[in-house]
């Protein structure tokens, strides 16, 4: 971008858009399976439409019981608030159609002479960072998140009545000289009880925006540009308003436009998947980059190939482009981290069923748990880096 003063948005959604409700479904069955046997291969695709639900997809591992899996699925429905008469946790008709894992692909992830396993599928998976936020990610997308987050935890303790799980976020921020400086206009659409007006809407949602966002940014924000449902009301909403799918939201899930994508989603998928695994990988490199001061920005990409260990290539992009401090970055990446799908699990202990928090508010910029979740976030190696 060679403009350097500039206007940029970014979007979330949140964990009853019907997208979300179909990650978080087939993030709850990836946990499933992998906590009864962590080398477990999972591939689940969810749709979801009024009342209905449909599980398709691969599996490779313990044998779970259908009626078990779709009360799983309604309760995940349950904990994201779905109780209504276009799709409800107990109403619901769930249809599971889960099957075996291909054994092409399989072939290529176990093979016996690849003692690191090769990767999945092919495909090229970027990580980036930046010092916009303390989390080290783009402004924009951190704050969209972060006021439907607020949202969502007000609205299931009870202290947001009259709002449903369904809504999405936009911020717009003004950067000078690369840098944010200001929040331009803010757009929030959330579903809502048939018995609140517009007026009453924005006066329960506008109080988020002054959580979420620092006042520096708020300054020049006029009243004009806040929009909360633009369009009228929201009350039909969820899959009832618009059938959901598995991974529709990768720019959500990921740096919100900010960085490049690589084309494949995270949820539903273990972690041979490099899809996911390298993501997460490539986040968890920039990241500690980043946090030990080598640059302000820093974007990397890595390329694989099905049945493959080894990544075909590595980039790495700094802010001020240093080609002699890129290339110390990049050989101490080649001598310190093994990047194959095997070595990235046992580095960020994937094997886990740590993915349906994984399925909302991002999938990065997250704090890290004593679960093990998000593990990708820990800035553990910037020593490494410190040149």
């Amino acid at each position: 971008m060679t403009n350097k003063n500039y206007l940029f948005t970014s979007e979330s959604v949140s964990e009853g858009h019907p997208d979300k409700v179909c990650d978080r479904i087939s993030d709850m069955v990836v946990d499933s399976y992998l906590s009864r046997d962590p080398f477990s291969r999972v591939a689940c695709e969810t749709l979801a439409t009024t009342n209905k639900v449909v599980l398709a997809g691969e599996t490779r591992g313990p044998k779970l019981d259908k009626d078990e899996l779709i009360n799983n699925v309604r309760n995940c429905i349950k904990d994201i608030g779905y109780d209504q008469k276009g799709f409800s946790w107990k109403t619901a008709n769930i249809e599971s159609h889960l099957h075996e894992q291909s054994a092409d692909i399989a072939m290529g992830v176990d093979s016996k002479k690849n003692k690191d396993e090769g990767a999945g599928d092919q495909g090229i998976m970027f990580g980036y960072a930046c010092k916009e936020t303390e989390d080290l990610m783009p402004a924009p997308i951190h704050f969209s998140h972060k006021i439907l987050r607020l949202m969502a935890e007000d609205r299931k303790s009870g202290n947001l009545k009259g709002i449903e799980p369904d809504s999405k976020s936009q911020v717009t921020m003004m950067y000078n000289q690369y840098k944010p400086s200001q929040v331009t206009s803010v757009v929030i659409s959330t579903q809502h009880s048939k018995d609140l007006s517009q007026e009453q809407v924005r006066e329960l949602v506008v109080p988020y925006i002054n959580k979420s966002i620092p006042k520096k940014y708020l300054k020049g924000l006029k009243e004009k540009e806040i929009y909360i449902n633009p369009t009228g009301q929201f009350i039909i909403g969820g899959p009832d308003g618009d059938t959901g799918l598995t991974g529709r939201k990768i720019i959500v899930d990921t740096y919100g436009g900010a960085a490049p994508h690589g084309g494949g989603a995270f949820s539903g998928k273990d972690p041979t998947k490099v899809d996911r695994s390298a993501a997460y990988a490539a986040r968890y490199l920039a990241k500690n980059i980043v946090a030990a001061g080598v640059s302000d920005t820093c974007l990397i990409q890595l390329a694989y190939a099905i049945g493959v260990s080894k990544p075909l290539s590595i980039l790495i992009k700094l802010e001020n482009e240093d080609e002699a401090k890129v290339e110390k970055i990049k050989n101490i990446i080649i001598e310190n981290f093994n990047l194959s799908p095997r070595g990235i699990r046992e580095m960020l202990n994937l094997n886990n069923p740590i993915y349906q928090i994984t399925s909302s508010y991002g999938h990065f910029g997250r704090k890290p748990t004593n679960k093990g979740e998000f593990s990708w976030e820990k800035t553990d190696k910037v020593d490494l880096f410190k040149l």
